[in-house]
C-alpha cells in the first residue's frame, strides 16, 4: 500500500488529540496531508468539522488499539503517526510495533517507564532495521528536560568546556491544570507495580531505559526535601522526575555517553527559603507520597479516582492560554564553568504547550524523513529531533536558551 498520508493523528477524538490536530491545522505547511484517526468515524467527522476550513478535506481513518490489522494498515499508509491514546502500557505497544515494522515515524506523549522499557525491548531493533524513528515523550514529559540538557551539551561542546557533571532541572514555574491522561498513566503504572511487585525494581532503576548501559554512579531520584547549597532554597521532588530523568539518561546512552563520564541528572521544584520554604517542600513531598500510596491501595483507589481529573477532560481555552511554564537546568562542566538552560512557554504545560510540542515533533519528523544520518530505533526527542525541534519550538514562541552563570546568578536562583 502506498503512503498517501503525511501525518496521522491517532486519538484525534480525545481532548489532547484534538488540540494537536488544531495546532497542525494552523501550523502545517500547505499541501501537508493530515489524517484524523480513532475508533469512531462519526466522532472523527465532528472533530474535523470543528477544525475549520483547512481541515475540511482531511481523511478520516478508523483504527482501534485492539485491532492489529487496522493499526498496521494505518501505519503502512502514513509517513508519521502521532499517538495521544493512553495509557500507553495498556494501548500503545501494538501501534509502536506496527510503525517499527512498516518503517513509519512515530511520536507520542507517554510518561510511563514500563511502556517505554517494553517498547525498547520489543521494537528498538526492529525500528533500527526499518529506519522508523519511534520518538517517545514529545510533550511536557519530556521535551523541556531532554532539550534543556541537549542545549547544555551543545554549549559545552562549542566552548570546549568538557562534559557535563552534576546537572539539575529546576521547575521554576508550572501554571496550569494537571492532565487527566497523565493521571491515568500514573494510576495504571502504580497499579501494575502493586499487582506485580518485581516491576518496582524496574521502575526504580535510574537506568531502566538506557538499554543496559550505566552512567556515572550516584544517580538517584530526589525523594525528600533538602536545601540547595548555592541558593539556600528549599527543594522538593518534581512529580514527573522519576520518568524524565530516565529519558535524559537514555539520550546520553544513545549518544554513547557523550554528556560525559561524570554526568548525573535530577529534577526538583524550588519552594522558597526559610521556614516557609521548608513547610512547602515537606507538603509537596508528603502529598506526592500520599498520592502514590493511595493509588496502590485497593480500598483508597476509588476515592482518589473521584478527586482527580479523568482522561479526556481538560480546562477551557481561556485557562489553557493563561497557563505557562519555565524550567531552568543548571550544570557544572568538567572545566568548572557553570551554565543554565532555560525552556519556557506561554500556555498550560499539560495541554497548550504539550499540543504544540507534539505537533511540532510530527512536523520535524516529516520534514527530516529520509535525510542522511537519521537512524531508526526507540529514541528520545533530543536524539531524534534535537536542534530541529529547538528551532521549530522557538518559531512557535518558546524560549530555549543557554547562558553561562556567575556565583551571583546561583545565589539569586
Amino acid at each position: 500500500m502506498s503512503r498517501d498520508l503525511d501525518i496521522t493523528v491517532y486519538g484525534a477524538t480525545g481532548f489532547v488529540g484534538e488540540l494537536v490536530a488544531e495546532h497542525l491545522a494552523q501550523a502545517a505547511p500547505e499541501g501537508t496531508v493530515i489524517a484524523l484517526a480513532g475508533r469512531s468515524e462519526p466522532r472523527l467527522r465532528a472533530v474535523r468539522d470543528r477544525l475549520g476550513e483547512r481541515a475540511a478535506e482531511w481523511p478520516l481513518v478508523v483504527a482501534d488499539s485492539s485491532d492489529g490489522d487496522s493499526l498496521r494498515a494505518m501505519a503502512q499508509r502514513s509517513r508519521v503517526v502521532v499517538s495521544t491514546v493512553g495509557p500507553y502500557q495498556r494501548h500503545g505497544l501494538p501501534l509502536v510495533l506496527a510503525c517499527a515494522e512498516a518503517g513509519t515515524d512515530y511520536a507520542d506523549l507517554t510518561g510511563e517507564v514500563l511502556f517505554v522499557r517494553e517498547a525498547i525491548e520489543q521494537a528498538h531493533e526492529v525500528a533500527r532495521r526499518s529506519g522508523a524513528r519511534i520518538v517517545v515523550s514529545c510533550g511536557f514529559d519530556s521535551v523541556p528536560s531532554d532539550l534543556g540538557v541537549h542545549l547544555l551539551h551543545r554549549a559545552a561542546q562549542e566552548a570546549g568546556a568538557g562534559g557535563l557533571t552534576d546537572t539539575t532541572m529546576w521547575v521554576r514555574e508550572a501554571k496550569g491544570g494537571f492532565s487527566g491522561g497523565t493521571v491515568d498513566s500514573m494510576r495504571g503504572q502504580l497499579r501494575q507495580m502493586a499487582d506485580e511487585p518485581h516491576l518496582r525494581r524496574v521502575v526504580a532503576d535510574p537506568f531502566a531505559l538506557s538499554g543496559g548501559r550505566s552512567g556515572a554512579p550516584g544517580q538517584r531520584d530526589v525523594m525528600r526535601p533538602f536545601v540547595e547549597q548555592d541558593s539556600g532554597r528549599w527543594t522538593a521532588p518534581f512529580v514527573m522526575a522519576s520518568y524524565n530523568t530516565r529519558v535524559v539518561r537514555r539520550s546520553d546512552a544513545l549518544r554513547d555517553g557523550a554528556y560525559g563520564p561524570a554526568f548525573r541528572y535530577r529534577e526538583v521544584i524550588g519552594t522558597g527559603r526559610g521556614w516557609r520554604g521548608a513547610v512547602r517542600a515537606r507538603l509537596v513531598a508528603g502529598g506526592l507520597g500520599a498520592l502514590a500510596g493511595s493509588m496502590m491501595v485497593p480500598g483508597l483507589r476509588s476515592l482518589v479516582d473521584r478527586a482527580l481529573p479523568s482522561p479526556g477532560e481538560g480546562p477551557s481555552r481561556e485557562t489553557r492560554e493563561a497557563g505557562s511554564f519555565r524550567t531552568e537546568t543548571i550544570t557544572t562542566t568538567q572545566d568548572g564553568r557553570r551554565w543554565a538552560a532555560t525552556v519556557a512557554a506561554q500556555g498550560d504545560p499539560g495541554y497548550a504547550a504539550t499540543s504544540v510540542e507534539l505537533g511540532q515533533a510530527a512536523l520535524v519528523l516529516l520534514a527530516t524523513r529520509g535525510e542522511q544520518g537519521r537512524s531508526g530505533g526507540v529514541l528520545t526527542p533530543a536524539v531524534a529531533l534535537g536542534d530541529d525541534l529547538v528551532a521549530a519550538l522557538r518559531a512557535q514562541g518558546f524560549t530555549l536558551e543557554v547562558r553561562k552563570l556567575g556565583d551571583e546568578d546561583l545565589r539569586a536562583a
